[in-house]
């Protein structure tokens, strides 16, 4: 399926490992012209050498200055902006229960203004050419999943909500948001990574006994389901949370 993206100007946040690299690499491979964000001058680095072309911007999206100093970067370097895929995150957090002001402050930040900030910043360069958002969230803002975080699941909650809510007003721009709700991901370096190195057999019964399809995705799956989302091919999707987890939610 030719997704029409070539010559397109793709931004993708938190990109210097894991999703946001996946992503990144799969928009480049369509033909799009690519910047990559993060905070890690290294790895972003790392990256940006194995995407030749590709416009590495250092900054920290939590914070809105940063945020708008990068949109006019990507602007002014590639001349426009068609996507936007939103995707700093972090599940860590503390223990349910052990909530304080200081950790819902800092989850927040991580998990709902880096996209706020970011979408804020680049609504007016997106809506010169009916551009599309992607948020890349959890299926945590769904359900209530055991252990995990209360901080990072109301945030990816709020996240989702957002999403929901700010389809209509971009909508009247020409601007399409939609969000991935992802569920347990593999990748090196990854919660999973380290649960399967620590004890396999428990994530097997996990995944056994919760999960439809009884395995972890990948990073490929996120990516393609990105790629399409930012796409022509849906064009008539905005305001969505698409889980992807395997059939694990059941909400």
């Amino acid at each position: 399926m030719d997704l029409n993206l070539r010559g397109k100007v793709a931004l993708v946040t938190g990109a210097s490992k894991g999703i946001g690299e996946s992503i990144a690499r799969s928009l480049y491979s369509e033909g799009c012209r690519l910047a990559i964000n993060g905070r890690n001058a290294v790895n972003l680095e790392k990256v940006a050498a194995e995407l030749p072309g590709s416009l590495a911007i250092l900054a920290d999206v939590t914070k809105a200055d940063q945020a708008k100093k990068m949109i006019k970067k990507v602007v002014k370097t590639l001349g426009h902006l068609d996507i936007l895929v939103c995707n700093v995150g972090s599940g860590s957090s503390v223990p349910p229960g052990e909530e304080n002001y200081e950790e819902w402050n800092r989850v927040f930040s991580t998990n709902l203004w880096s996209t706020t900030n970011t979408v804020e910043a680049a609504c007016k360069s997106l809506s010169l050419r009916k551009g599309t958002i992607v948020c890349i969230s959890s299926i945590c803002g769904i359900e209530v999943i055991s252990e995990a975080p209360v901080t990072y699941s109301v945030a990816k909650s709020a996240l989702n909500a957002y999403v929901r809510g700010i389809s209509r007003p971009l909508g009247k721009q020409g601007i399409r948001i939609n969000a991935i709700a992802a569920g347990n991901i593999l990748f090196n370096g990854s919660v999973w990574s380290k649960k399967l190195q620590n004890n396999p057999q428990s994530v097997k019964d996990m995944l056994e006994n919760n999960v439809s399809l009884s395995s972890l995705g990948s990073l490929e799956d996120v990516a393609d389901l990105s790629v399409f989302l930012a796409s022509d091919r849906s064009s008539f999707v905005t305001g969505s949370i698409w889980t992807l987890d395997g059939g694990q939610v059941h909400s």
